[in-house]
């Protein structure tokens, strides 16, 4: 799906239903950093056939969506806030790493833009290993290879992609690697910076749904817990043992699953 925002083109991926002629709640799908809509694969089409409108949208500069790239979750989130008004309703937004922080943020402050949040991946702070951003800043493949082995629990390493053939840690690499120069980097900055979750948190009057990775090595389940313990709305907290930081990719039935609970309450 192609469309226009802010004068600027946007890319996202519908699961293949057309939006044309439906009237069903629209599920967007954030992606985290230097990655894109495809993440999201096993879930998309699930929730298009599934009482929803699904985009999983490429952010600026990610994907094929034109740029520049936003440099701070607080300005991801504001680009999520123009998005709802062009389609002219609240969405229910799904966010992993630092689509979780934009997810987050957005739902704190503009809540009027959003039905439901949920977040995977996501931690109070995200500070960078300094090898990483240094590598990222440097559009260095060693980037890649860090979030690849980080990203992904101990059997994830062994295999497991649902798509027979497919290697999961390969396809992960692979498409970090893909993503315009500079990205990355712009990404993890945005995610080490971003101060901003607690209070985004205290602010949320929407349903939250918690989907974290037990074995996750980039955001430890134990730095999502000040969030889980400030948010006072509707909230439930999943617990996925043996995954990684990469749960859509990692877990995608239960993922997919839980969202659909989640969103249909």
């Amino acid at each position: 799906m192609l469309f226009s925002l802010n004068k600027k083109q946007v890319h996202g991926a519908t699961g293949a239903v057309s939006f044309e002629g439906r009237s069903e709640p629209i599920v967007v799908l954030i992606h985290g950093a230097g990655m894109d809509r495809s993440v999201w694969s096993q879930q998309t089409r699930f929730l298009a056939h599934h009482g929803f409108r699904a985009l999983a949208v490429d952010l600026p500069e990610h994907g094929h969506s034109e740029g520049p790239a936003l440099e701070s979750v607080a300005e991801l989130a504001k680009w999520i806030v123009d998005l709802a008004d062009y389609f002219g309703e609240s969405l229910h937004l799904v966010g992993h790493s630092m689509g979780a922080l934009v997810a987050l943020h957005t739902a704190g402050y503009h809540k009027n833009s959003v039905s439901s949040v949920s977040l995977l991946g996501v931690g109070a702070s995200m500070p960078v290993h300094p090898e990483l951003q240094e590598a990222a800043d440097a559009n260095d493949v060693k980037a890649a290879q860090l979030i690849t082995s980080w990203g992904h629990s101990t059997r994830h390493h062994l295999g497991n992609n649902p798509t027979p053939g497919l290697s999961m840690t390969g396809g992960t690499q692979a498409l970090i690697e893909s993503a315009s120069s500079g990205v990355l980097g712009i990404d993890l900055m945005a995610c080490a910076t971003y101060d901003g979750a607690l209070g985004s948190a205290e602010q949320i009057e929407c349903p939250i749904l918690f989907l974290l990775g037990a074995e996750d090595k980039m955001t430890p389940r134990k730095t999502a817990q000040p969030l889980i313990d400030t948010v006072s709305s509707s909230k439930s907290v999943i617990d996925l043992p043996e995954t990684g930081h990469m749960v859509m990719i990692e877990e995608p039935d239960r993922v997919r699953q839980e969202l659909l609970t989640h969103m249909s309450n």
